[in-house]
């Protein structure tokens, strides 16, 4: 059940992240949820569920009513999952060194939002949404990382086509 609701919303992320960065902060409290009760509470795949649902509303909130701390907070626990689940691909993703490695991503990506908002929400969904589709389909290895490398072309492509029209209507209107 909870591989079916990751490619889901790694398939919303992948197309429109940045449209509805809302949903996008949402997915990723989701995300960051269930990882951590599954590392740390080994609990049933319900209480997994239940804490994944509980991170995200809270987080999905936050980028609703306080839209400026959520971005920051969007970049850094997307940079993060994006560089653990990378790190995941080569056994790096457990103790001390996978909480390194969460907040060495956590600041590139709360960096990236800073400075490049539009193309950084699009990057940022398109790793997370590209990250999540990999992950519920248990893809390994040199598999994973091409179709990875794929989909975030493809979340990129999507989205920063959308972005250009958007642009486009606002100059000639």
């Amino acid at each position: 059940m909870l591989a079916f609701i990751n490619a889901i919303l790694g398939a919303i992320l992948l197309i429109a992240g940045r449209k509805i960065f809302w949903l996008m902060v949402g997915v990723i409290g989701f995300i960051i949820g269930v990882q951590v009760a599954t590392r740390f509470f080994h609990g049933s795949d319900l209480t997994t569920l239940i804490a994944g649902l509980v991170l995200g509303i809270i987080f999905a909130g936050l980028a609703f009513f306080v839209e400026s701390l959520a971005i920051g907070l969007a970049g850094f626990l997307g940079g993060g999952y994006i560089l653990l689940s990378l790190a995941g691909l080569f056994g790096l993703d457990k103790g001390i060194i996978g909480i390194i490695v969460f907040i060495v991503g956590g600041i590139i990506g709360a960096a990236l939002i800073a400075v490049l908002l539009d193309w950084a929400l699009i990057s940022i969904s398109s790793l997370a949404g590209a990250s999540l589709i990999i992950d519920a389909f248990h893809f390994r290895s040199a598999t994973a990382g091409l179709i990875f490398f794929i989909l975030v072309i493809i979340g990129v492509a999507i989205q920063g086509s959308a972005l250009r029209q958007e642009r486009r209507a606002k100059a000639h209107a």
